[in-house]
């Protein structure tokens, strides 16, 4: 009898032990199958990286964490139901691998979308998009509106800070290089416009939005109709955007949908404008699926 009694109690014990392993597989399996949205929702709090750069991610004299970026993720995770975002300024280089690390929840802040980036995390549909932009004396004297009508306009000179992108873009779009005059900053090309040294400046939209508003010379303009150029067959305008994990679709339609509204309302341009973008940086009808090549 006594081995009997032996018998059944080891038999229970293991069916005890196999019922707990199990219990915890499952709870271990529900856990993994939890989505990173649910998580932040149930915490009540997530973490977003941001690259440190204005305008899209910077701390301003108080110390406090601002800029587009992390205003517009602030806005969306909050009506999302996570009331606390804890904002980690990095490198921009390191985005990317600590999204995958773990280390970030999401990442945002100058990202733009391309299909390289597109196999490595999944997009939000853009928040704005980034072109060049030219400024001239007010009324446009020369009729300038694409960095072709520059070339094509022997009276035409332009700034630009020396080093800067866009001196390629003005070659190959037939623009010789005794025309294009290189300054050491973005205030000197402003100079140079109002001195009358230069015909036109260039600049990216927000950058060159900046220096206008700073400058407050009512003398000088922002072209409003200009053509971007197309640089080896290819528009030079980018789509900036938030990312998330690739397994993480539902945290992505979930701030795709905030999103939609946040431009339809309005409030996505309000927001941009406190950080010198205008309507001309709005993306549009742009979605991550066609600049990821889908």
């Amino acid at each position: 009898m006594s081995w009997l009694l032996i018998s059944l109690l080891v038999a229970v014990s293991l069916t005890a032990c196999n019922s707990g392993q199990n219990a915890d597989s499952g709870n271990e399996s529900d856990s993994k199958a939890e989505g990173t949205l649910a998580k932040a929702i149930q915490n009540g709090s997530i973490t977003v990286g941001f690259a440190n750069e204005k305008p899209y991610a910077y701390k301003d004299a108080n110390g406090e964490l601002t800029g587009e970026a992390v205003e517009i993720a602030r806005v969306i995770l909050q009506r999302l139901g996570i009331h606390e975002m804890k904002g980690e300024l990095t490198e921009f280089g390191s985005l990317i691998a600590g999204l995958q690390a773990n280390r970030f929840d999401l990442i945002t802040a100058g990202m733009f979308v391309n299909p390289e980036r597109c196999e490595a995390v999944l997009f939000a549909n853009p928040e704005y998009s980034i072109g060049e932009a030219i400024a001239v004396k007010k009324g446009n004297p020369l009729g300038l509106g694409s960095y072709e009508d520059i070339a094509n306009n022997e009276k035409a000179r332009v700034a630009v800070m020396t080093g800067a992108v866009e001196i390629g873009y003005l070659q190959k779009s037939g623009v010789p290089d005794e025309r294009i005059i290189q300054v050491p900053d973005q205030a000197s090309a402003i100079s140079a416009l109002q001195s009358g040294r230069v015909e036109a400046i260039t600049m990216t939209g927000p950058s060159l939005q900046a220096m206008l508003e700073s400058a407050g010379d009512q003398d000088i303009e922002r072209v409003s109709e200009f053509t971007q150029p197309v640089i080896d067959g290819q528009s030079v305008r980018g789509y900036g955007a938030t990312a998330f994990r690739l397994a993480d679709k539902e945290f992505q339609e979930a701030y795709n949908a905030e999103l939609a509204k946040m431009k339809e309302s309005g409030e996505l341009l309000e927001i941009l404008q406190q950080f010198g973008f205008t309507e001309q940086e709005l993306p549009g009808d742009m979605t991550a699926a066609e600049l990821c090549g889908g």
